[in-house]
């Protein structure tokens, strides 16, 4: 499959103002479930400096009617910064900012479910509890298919393939930019 001429220059061209300085400002986007509880929303904020903690980010808000979080009354909504990490999309000094989500009277939204967790968390802290997390993905090629596999089927078993790293390493370098891994 080609990529079209217009195709080529839309990224150039977006390329070109994604390189421009941002004159000592950064921007901050603030990432929060939504009232369906499976999807994430997300909106940037200009700061006039880099963030150095996740407590320089301020609160902000949102209409929680817009995100299946309240109803048309009463639908403010506040955004709690909780977690800062360097964004791997715009780069430096540019952060993705997680977020908790609080109704109107400061109480937590439905969907936040750290709130509970992290009360939990607190009851239990003195045994160090550890929480694990993989995350499957499948990298794929220009026309769709996955990474890797033939052109007209599908690749033998998958123990042939656990450990392969030409594709993996790479990933992993990145996210190591980004987080801290383990």
């Amino acid at each position: 499959m080609a990529t079209s001429a217009s195709s080529k220059l839309n990224k150039a061209v977006k390329q070109q103002y994604m390189e421009l300085p941002q004159g000592g400002r950064a921007q901050a986007m603030y990432i929060w479930v939504d009232g369906s509880g499976e999807e994430l929303r997300c909106k940037t904020r200009t700061l006039d400096s880099e963030p150095k903690t996740v407590d320089d980010l301020p609160e902000w808000n949102f209409d929680g009617s817009s995100t299946f979080q309240s109803e048309g009354s009463n639908s403010d909504m506040f955004l709690i910064p909780v977690a800062m990490f360097r964004d791997p999309f715009r780069r430096d000094p540019n952060k993705l900012v997680l977020c908790e989500v609080l109704k109107y009277n400061r109480k937590p939204a439905e969907t936040n479910q750290r709130f509970m967790c992290k009360q939990i968390m607190r009851m239990v802290d003195s045994s160090e509890p550890w929480f694990g997390m993989e995350q499957e993905y499948t990298l794929l090629s220009t026309d769709g298919h996955p990474f890797g596999w033939p052109t007209n089927g599908f690749p033998g078993p998958q123990g042939g393939r656990m450990g392969e790293t030409s594709s993996v390493e790479p990933t992993l370098k990145s996210c190591l930019l980004r987080t801290y891994i383990t």
